[in-house]
């Protein structure tokens, strides 16, 4: 597609992880909302950048810098923003200083923002180590939290929701448990093999973890999760479904992942033609971090990746050709010299 003015960046050259992309009818615009540091920014922050065609998008802007009251000034990670009940919501993992990371909405009139916290405490468990949250409203209209109760603290990473206030500024109770990292069957096995394609995460060992809930009410009816953790290849997305149709489960895992070549963090959303959208990032290796955009098929409550937009899979091939390639070189048929001899 042609570059229009004012969208200088392609989809190939931009580097981004825990990619949230909101469609907004009205103006056919496509909002990716991230925690990318802007030059010159700090990494306390959430940026949007925007785009009509999801290939060439906008120079990013900032939609949240917290001043230095607010209470969680690290850790600014996985934001996505929800349109409900007329306002926008930003929803992102933060961490206090000392202590816990949690996750909190935040408010604004705008998709653009600002956005501004209604209270200064994460929703989640104050004395919880938790992250990436989302969210889901039940068939009810109840408001809750979806997100992931970190394998750092409780070594088999949970999946866990909670119900939230009308206006999303708080939670209500006390958090349910939906299911755990270690019944998918799709986890790894083999920790020796565990980073054949994802750079090593340090000091997980046995460890399962939870990461990138996202909620997605199929055209059949059946309430999906998409999720992530580790395969015995690398950084994997699967999903898992609710035999009752709500949050409260019980939950069951799909058994074949949707994405296993070192990519996660998934969401879904719907393209202006209809067509449902799967976005992820891969590879999971800081710094490299590119955004995979999937067209999806939903079969009777069965997801399916119909094909990936961006290319920005290849890095997988190339880094396997280059491998190959270099067997292929010849070693050099001129011995090298033998070091001089020393005079000391």
């Amino acid at each position: 597609m042609k570059k229009a003015t004012g969208y200088p960046v392609h989809v190939r050259d931009l580097n981004t992880r825990d990619v949230c992309i909101v469609p907004v009818e009205e103006t056919k615009t496509y909002y990716l909302i991230d925690c990318k540091p802007r030059p010159g920014q700090k990494k306390r922050c959430v940026n949007i950048r925007e785009s009509k065609d999801l290939v060439w998008w906008s120079e990013s802007e900032p939609i949240f810098e917290p001043d230095e009251s607010f209470w969680g000034q690290l850790d600014f990670w996985a934001p996505e923003v929800h349109h409900y009940k007329g306002k926008y919501y930003l929803v992102s993992s933060f961490r206090k200083p000392g202590g816990c990371r949690g996750c909190q909405f935040l408010v604004s009139d705008s998709i653009k923002g600002p956005y501004k916290p209604m209270v200064n405490h994460p929703a989640t468990p104050e004395n919880w180590h938790c992250l990436d949250g989302t969210l889901y409203e039940d068939k009810d209209g109840n408001p809750w939290m979806v997100f992931c109760h970190e394998w750092t603290q409780v070594q088999d990473g949970q999946m866990c929701a909670v119900r939230m206030k009308e206006d999303l500024s708080d939670s209500i109770g006390d958090p349910i448990i939906l299911f755990r990292a270690s019944e998918a069957p799709w986890k790894f096995t083999d920790d020796k093999g565990l980073w054949e394609f994802s750079d090593p995460q340090y000091n997980v060992g046995w460890a399962r973890i939870t990461d990138g809930c996202y909620m997605y009410r199929a055209k059949n009816g059946e309430l999906l999760m998409t999720w992530t953790s580790y395969s015995n290849t690398a950084y994997t997305t699967g999903y898992a479904r609710s035999l009752s149709g709500e949050i409260q489960g019980p939950w069951v895992q799909e058994p074949e992942p949707l994405f296993s070549q070192d990519g996660g963090h998934a969401m879904f959303f719907h393209r202006f033609d209809g067509t449902l959208m799967m976005v992820l990032h891969s590879p999971n290796r800081p710094g490299k971090e590119r955004m995979l955009l999937f067209e999806m098929e939903d079969n009777n409550g069965k997801l399916y990746i119909k094909n990936e937009l961006t290319g920005n899979f290849l890095w997988i091939y190339e880094e396997r050709d280059q491998r190959y390639l270099d067997t292929l070189k010849e070693p050099s048929s001129k011995e090298a010299d033998p070091p001089a001899e020393s005079n000391v």
